[in-house]
């Protein structure tokens, strides 16, 4: 481990910010294709280990909430990364369905004017 990286044993080592909350940054393993960007805590980060699938922490809503319960445009989890920091998240999923709210395979579909 090089100098200043944090290392982590799971969920609890994770640095979580005021609000309990880590960025986990969604990205499809087979194209790199980033598709959103999400909150998780550590319950969220705990059941997406156990059960393979994406659960976040919705901050509108104040709860978690399991990615495609109602869509089912769900996210098989194949790696989890963490930045060195230890303050960022990475999740490399196999994406089943469009991962934005509006059907959309990525969040990222518009484009800045003037980019």
């Amino acid at each position: 481990m090089s100098e200043g990286e944090t290392r982590v044993e799971g969920p609890d080592d994770i640095k979580y910010d005021e609000r309990g909350l880590v960025p986990a940054i969604v990205q499809e393993v087979g194209t790199c294709q980033v598709l959103m960007l999400a909150y998780m805590n550590r319950e969220s980060l705990g059941r997406t280990l156990e059960t393979g699938r994406t659960w976040f922490y919705s901050r509108s809503r104040q709860e978690l909430w399991p990615k495609g319960e109602t869509s089912g445009n769900i996210q098989r989890v194949k790696k989890v990364l963490y930045d060195c920091d230890a303050d960022t998240l990475l999740v490399l999923v196999e994406q089943i369905g469009a991962a934005c709210h509006t059907g959309e395979k990525t969040c990222f579909y518009r484009e800045l004017p003037g980019s």
